[in-house]
């Protein structure tokens, strides 16, 4: 599987955009222009992964200096059950190894939601890939989030809090258009 990095110079890829917009419920995502406009604000790594010359997934992890935040990960539908996932997320593991890696899913334990059975599903993927749950959670938008942590130490609200925090930040710098 290769990967190649997204920049401001290729991030108009009409598959990468289809990916993000049907993976993610708007709700859950930010407007794909909008997130065009991170880079260069943002410490983000957003990349695409490919099985030879076949769009297979995408990653989005922010870099901050004690952790890194994986902001977004998905598998094309249509690909999902082939072991792609477990590989890009074998390749996150090991790029990250350096500092904790926390990632935010929808929680299984929300009883009001059309996806349980995929939200068990992703939480037992991640457990059974060395995640943990941190007992922090939040909810957005009337979706509840459960908060895994892989490596050493704990993520508590305040860690949480700190993220937001950067993110308002940044979103503040990011460029107005005329």
């Amino acid at each position: 599987m290769r990967t190649e990095k997204i920049t401001a110079e290729n991030v108009d890829n009409v598959q990468l955009k289809s990916l993000y917009e049907s993976a993610f419920p708007k709700e859950e995502r930010i407007p794909y222009d909008e997130l065009k406009g991170l880079f260069g604000v943002m410490p983000i790594d957003f990349m695409a992964y490919y099985d030879e010359d076949v769009f297979v997934g995408l990653t989005m992890v922010l870099n901050r200096k004690d952790f890194n935040w994986g902001w977004y990960f998905a598998v094309r539908e249509e690909l999902r059950g082939r072991g792609y996932g477990q590989h890009i997320l074998t390749a996150l593991k090991a790029k990250y190894a350096d500092r904790r890696l926390v990632i935010d899913i929808e929680s299984p334990w929300q009883t009001d939601c059309n996806n349980k059975e995929q939200r068990c599903r992703r939480y037992e993927f991640y457990k059974r890939n060395g995640f943990r749950n941190t007992q922090t959670a939040k909810s957005f938008e009337g979706i509840d989030y459960t908060i895994l942590l892989l490596g050493e130490g704990t993520f508590t609200q305040n860690d949480y809090d700190s993220i937001i925090d950067d993110l308002r930040k940044f979103w503040k710098n990011l460029p107005k258009e005329d």
